[in-house]
């Protein structure tokens, strides 16, 4: 059986002017980088804004083992399975981040014959985002520190910096680190997020235009003064070069399946720490540009689904049609019947209509499958056997006309709260209703956090709870659908420029680290070029 990076290497690959075109876009929208990849102008909307919006499907699943349970996979097979019953779809995805690539999960360009291609340079380098997404954030992180260097005219409070740099990588060995030391004024404790944390990632998945990505960056609170006034970016002037840095990466990026049909990869920000979607912008385009645009979300319902909903439909303005959830017999059997029912519970809280694709390996047995079916029949939800790894689009046939069925009926879909709720009662109904929690607790720290978001008025935000992916508790351990606990807030930081407020739960962390044996040490290269192991 052939490997991923195989399967991807031996593709036939269209020139991506021939992408473009069968797309709807003209050769004025389109910026070739290389013969396979290019960046898409915002001058499209213009030509395109009269256009009806195409249907907005979501793929999600239920909760994840550390492999993952082929959500891209699913997102691309079935856009190539719409394709195969000639409905015009779009594929819409995030970039891969070099932590998990080269970590444990490998990388999110899909696999077997449900890949976007160029495979290698998507799981890599690509048009080079994530490094501008550092490279302007650790530019504004260069300029707190040389603001307090040259005399502190705002005061900084040292201690109250929340603007740590980042990086594409997983190094835990950076999470806590003293810089300026040899500097009296400026020696202070800092760290490294990895760079799919970003408030810069968020804003850029967030944004609607390059005037609306400024305004943003502007918004940006990078701490606080002795006297306890926020500072912002723009009080440093640094939004300008920032914006600059960034004028490229806001740009949607076009590349193909392997059966040619079209995908923005745009946007990188994990569903643990962050919100988990692709932009905003590339999903808007697509809907122009198409009758049905498949999405992901990252992780489960839990995470990915909730923010996709609560965070980027609302501030977008996005109705979806239909949602996929993900199921497979790898992760049923590590979390049970109960858990794959709360996924669906969750869900259907939303008013959207829901099919489960199981996402079949060679090894499953058919009295396997019926089980799924069966507890997914129970549920009220009818579960489709998915064989798109091994047959591409062709796979994904019932699904497909499945979810064109259920785009066809009226989505009633709606927000899990108001945003005029409290940030209390805002967290406390994701807990309870979404991850099933008996309460929330509260560190002091936190309570305190919640006063000084109220005092700058910013409760009207929505929450991004960061949390572990492994349960749908705050405890990576609790697994199933966890019964009796509660969940912690430890502290909440305030994301004004990407709109919305992060919650830290449990003891997640923002720079992830390798395990003990990194897929890195498989990855190589050979003489000749050919890149082996990256899977």
């Amino acid at each position: 059986m052939k490997s991923d990076i195989e399967i991807a290497q031996s593709a036939k690959i269209k020139p991506i002017e021939e992408i473009a075109r069968n797309a709807g876009l003209n050769k004025k929208d389109v910026e070739p980088y290389g013969k396979n990849k290019a960046k898409i102008k915002l001058s499209a909307f213009d030509r395109l804004k009269n256009k009806k919006d195409g249907k907005l499907i979501l793929v999600t699943t239920i909760t994840p083992t550390s492999k993952g349970e082929g959500k891209t996979t699913t997102v691309i097979g079935l856009g190539q399975a719409l394709s195969k019953i000639r409905r015009k779809t779009f594929i819409c995805i995030r970039e891969p981040s070099l932590g998990p690539t080269m970590g444990i999960k490998g990388g999110a360009a899909g696999g077997g014959y449900s890949q976007v291609i160029p495979m290698e340079d998507i799981n890599l380098h690509f048009t080079g985002d994530m490094h501008m997404i550092s490279s302007a954030h650790n530019l504004l992180a260069a300029m707190i520190d040389n603001h307090i260097f040259h005399g502190d005219e705002l005061k900084i409070d040292k201690n109250r910096l929340i603007w740590h740099r980042v990086m594409d990588m997983c190094d835990r060995a950076l999470r806590n680190i003293k810089v300026g030391i040899g500097y009296d004024n400026l020696e202070h404790m800092d760290g490294f997020d990895i760079a799919a944390a970003s408030e810069v990632m968020a804003i850029i998945c967030l944004s609607n235009s390059l005037t609306d990505m400024k305004k943003r960056l502007n918004k940006i609170i990078i701490g606080f003064s002795l006297d306890g006034m926020p500072i912002h970016a723009c009080d440093l002037k640094a939004s300008g070069a920032m914006a600059l840095l960034l004028k490229e990466v806001i740009k949607p990026n076009l590349v193909q399946s392997i059966e040619g049909v079209p995908a923005f990869v745009h946007g990188g920000p994990f569903a643990n720490i962050a919100h988990g979607c692709n932009t905003l912008i590339a999903t808007k385009l697509a809907l122009k540009l198409a009758d049905y645009v498949v999405t992901e979300a990252g992780f489960a319902s839990d995470l990915g689904a909730e923010k996709f909903f609560d965070i980027k439909c609302r501030l977008g303005g996005l109705t979806p049609s239909c949602a996929v959830l993900v199921v497979t017999s790898k992760a049923y059997d590590v979390n049970g019947p109960e858990n794959l029912a709360k996924h669906i519970e969750n869900i259907k809280m939303f008013g959207v209509p829901l099919v489960v694709a199981i996402n079949k390996s060679c090894s499953d047995t058919q009295p396997k499958i019926d089980i799924i079916k069966n507890e997914c029949e129970k549920q009220g939800v009818a579960a489709i056997e998915s064989e798109i790894w091994e047959k591409g689009g062709l796979g994904g046939i019932k699904i497909a006309k499945k979810v064109v069925s259920l785009c066809n009926a009226k989505s009633s879909f709606k927000p899990l709260y108001k945003l005029s709720s409290s940030i209390k009662d805002k967290i406390n109904t994701i807990a309870g209703k979404i991850y099933g929690a008996d309460g929330v607790d509260y560190t002091t720290e936190a309570e305190n956090n919640i006063i000084e978001l109220e005092k700058l008025n910013l409760e009207g935000l929505p929450v991004c709870i960061a949390k572990t992916q492994y349960s749908l508790s705050d405890n990576h351990k609790l697994q199933g659908r966890p019964k009796g606990f509660k969940i912690t807030i430890r502290r909440l930081k305030p994301c004004e420029g990407a709109g919305f407020i992060v919650a830290y739960a449990g003891d997640i962390l923002t720079m992830p680290g390798f395990p003990k044996h990194p897929a890195a040490e498989n990855i190589d290269i050979d003489e000749n070029g050919k890149i082996e192991g990256l899977f």
